[in-house]
């Protein structure tokens, strides 16, 4: 049946992602965040930007078209925009407050199948990736290759878009639909836990 299918798509996607050895927050330590590779790993490397990319996913998939394919292309070069305010030096407040807001926002729209207008989704979306890309950006040490990482760390975000987005596709099933909604239930407390975790 097609509903099974779904039921064990949605299954088989998030074994796969906690298959990787998380930790609560994504932020390396200064020092480690050197070339290409690094910038790739980065945001898998921690369960708080992890949600939030694959949330992004998520509601671009409930939302259908041109969603699907207009929140994950906003996302990473607003996350473009934010990592380059963290090279410049210059701050953003409350970095990691956004960042585990972004969860609980995007999880939100995910449980309540909340469909805003294009721009609407557009702006939540690229909002929440400014304080990604700054993280991103401030931990990028003095000498080495912004370019490189900066690519890395966006390619790496694309492939957490595209993993969401497969998992979305489940909304297209009955059950589905609300497995869907349950997944972005279960980030939003995810992302209550990282709010806690960035204020105490």
């Amino acid at each position: 049946m097609k509903t099974d299918k779904s039921a064990w798509l949605v299954l088989a996607a998030w074994l796969l992602l906690m298959a990787f050895p998380f930790e609560a927050a994504a932020h390396i330590a200064g020092g480690q965040a050197t070339g290409f590779w690094t910038g790739l790993e980065h945001p898998w490397s921690g369960l708080d930007h992890i949600v939030a990319m694959v949330a992004v996913g998520l509601w671009g998939a409930q939302l259908g078209m041109p969603a699907l394919w207009v929140l994950p292309v906003v996302f990473p070069m607003l996350m473009s925009v934010g990592a380059m305010l963290g090279l410049l030096g210059i701050p953003v407040p409350g970095v990691e407050v956004g960042i585990a807001v972004s969860a609980v926002a995007l999880g939100i729209m995910v449980l309540g199948e909340v469909r805003p207008g294009m721009v609407v989704a557009m702006l939540v979306v690229g909002f929440f990736a400014i304080f990604h890309g700054h993280a991103h950006g401030t931990e990028l040490p003095a000498g080495q290759s912004g370019l490189l990482y900066s690519m890395g760390f966006i390619l790496g975000t694309g492939c957490l878009h595209g993993v969401g987005i497969l998992i979305g596709l489940v909304h297209y099933y009955p059950l589905g639909k609300g497995l869907l909604r349950l997944t972005g239930g279960c980030i939003a407390v995810m992302g209550l836990f990282f709010l806690w975790h960035a204020v105490t």
